[in-house]
């Protein structure tokens, strides 16, 4: 694994190259390396209580759904379970959920709010779908092998 300095110029370049608002786009290994390496740091995953509850959590993250379930309707109080969790604005912070999409826009959110280290987690927690409709092999948390627990 490259050094963090490395792991973070890679991912403030493919911020930059994406043209997102949030610092960093990382990749799960390059999370997982700046969470070891940032004691501070944390990862909030973004994704709904039976997404944790049935498809796995990893241990230590924030859980904060930016959608709740059931029905997909937007966590009005997002913000707000952030802040509380995290009330330091320099924490570095790791937004993942199932594949990208949720922790861009939750990562968006948190930079508007003022916080100023703030990463989206690529591929997420699943990746994207394989030829047979299948996460969980290509790309994600889970595919990279770092750690992860099922209830």
């Amino acid at each position: 694994m490259p050094e963090s300095a490395a792991v973070l110029s890679a991912a403030v370049a493919r911020a930059r190259d994406q043209g997102v608002a949030y610092d960093g786009a990382v990749l799960p290994a390059e999370a997982r390396h700046l969470l070891d390496a940032l004691p501070s740091a944390r990862l909030v995953d973004v994704r709904t209580r039976a997404e944790w509850d049935y498809v796995g959590r990893v241990p230590g993250s924030l859980e904060i759904e930016w959608q709740r379930w059931p029905g997909g309707v937007p966590n009005a109080a997002f913000m707000d379970e952030l802040q509380l969790a995290v009330p330091d604005r320099a924490t570095p912070l790791l937004f993942m959920c199932r594949s990208g999409a949720r922790s861009h826009a939750a990562a968006t959110a948190a930079k508007a709010a003022g916080y100023r280290q703030v990463f989206n987690v690529l591929e997420g927690f699943e990746g994207d779908r394989d030829a047979a409709g299948h996460r969980n092999t290509i790309g994600g948390w889970r595919a990279a092998g770092l750690p992860w627990t099922q209830s």
